[in-house]
This record gives structure tokens, sequence and C-alpha cells, in this order.
């Protein structure tokens, strides 16, 4: 029994699967398996599903097209999720004008929880989105947590990213170097 805990737990820290929200999580499927850059959707427009901005309206990403937008799925239960949130904070403080960043919450709970979350956790820069039906997730087939989606200026997907990432480190510069590429055709 002791040895099943310690393997749930090793895999919960690689990735969180979004359809049990739970610390006993099953083992990821085969899309948990391939953590890293996925280029299969490269060129496909940005899902034109609904979420939370952070003052509780609706937007979509449509909204933030004339600059390339690095958006984040996560969820607080999702312990690789929070770990990288904090890098994701500081790239958007150090990307500013040049690249948006959004994280958007895939939990059920109420905006309001999501933001105490973030406020808790000291992330100031990124706003309280937030998705309770996963309609993102849904759309974009995502089924681990977290996954970055890179769009271009004109809203086409370039690459996503499997699983936590350092975005303040030398792996996710040489990826985020793809979004002054021009747009996807």
């Amino acid at each position: 029994m002791r040895l099943i805990v310690l393997l749930l737990i090793g895999l919960a820290s690689q990735a969180c699967d979004r359809q049990k929200p739970t610390a006993e999580q099953a083992a990821p499927g085969p899309a948990a398996a391939a953590k890293g850059v996925d280029r299969s959707h490269k060129g496909e427009a940005a899902p034109k599903v609904g979420f939370h901005d952070p003052d509780g309206g609706d937007v979509d990403l449509a909204a933030f097209r004339g600059k390339p937008l690095l958006v984040n799925l996560w969820a607080s239960w999702c312990a690789p999720c929070v770990k990288e949130l904090p890098t994701l904070d500081r790239l958007a403080s150090a990307r500013d004008g040049e690249l948006g960043v959004i994280a958007v919450s895939q939990d059920m709970a109420p905006q309001t929880s999501v933001k105490a979350f973030l406020d808790t956790h000291g992330i100031a820069g990124l706003g309280a989105f937030h998705d309770p039906d996963m309609g993102l997730a849904s759309a974009l087939d995502v089924r681990v947590m977290p996954t970055t989606v890179l769009y271009d200026a004109d809203g086409r997907e370039r690459w996503r990213f499997t699983g936590d990432l350092d975005w303040t480190g030398t792996e996710a510069q040489k990826l985020l170097a793809e979004a002054s590429l021009a747009a996807v055709r």
C-alpha cells in the first residue's frame, strides 16, 4: 500500500489529469506521457470559447489578438500548476507589452476563490481568469494540466507545452523566441 501511495504522489507531481481534481488521481493516460512541446496543432485558430476575465465579465481569446499570447490552463488542486504559476507571473511582468500572458483557472469553485488563491500565493500580474466549465480545456482537447499554448498575433497556435516549466528559464526562452516570428499562414 505504501508503494502505491508513493507511486501516486510521484505521478501527481509530473502533471495533473483535469478530469479528477483529487489527491488520489489515477495514473496519467497516453497524453500525459508526452510532457514537453507539441506542434501538432500548429496553425490552428484559437477556439471561440468564452471564459471569465478578472472582473467576472465574459471574454474569449480573440480579445487578445494583436500580439503573441501565452495561455496557461491550470487548477489550484494541481501541484505542478501551482509550482509554475510564479514563473508565469514573472514572465508576464518581464515581457509586458510584447507578449500577453494569461493563466486561466479550470477550477469549478467560484471566481472569488481563484482570486483568493492567487493572492495567497503572491501571484499579482496574471489576473483571476476563470473557466469553471472547462470549456477552453475541452475545446483545446487538453487532458493534462498544466498545459500552455502559444498563439501568434493573429490568434494561430504555434505550439503547446504539456506539464510544468520554469517560464523564466532557458528552455522557455528558446520556445518563446518563436513568439516574435511572423504569423503562421
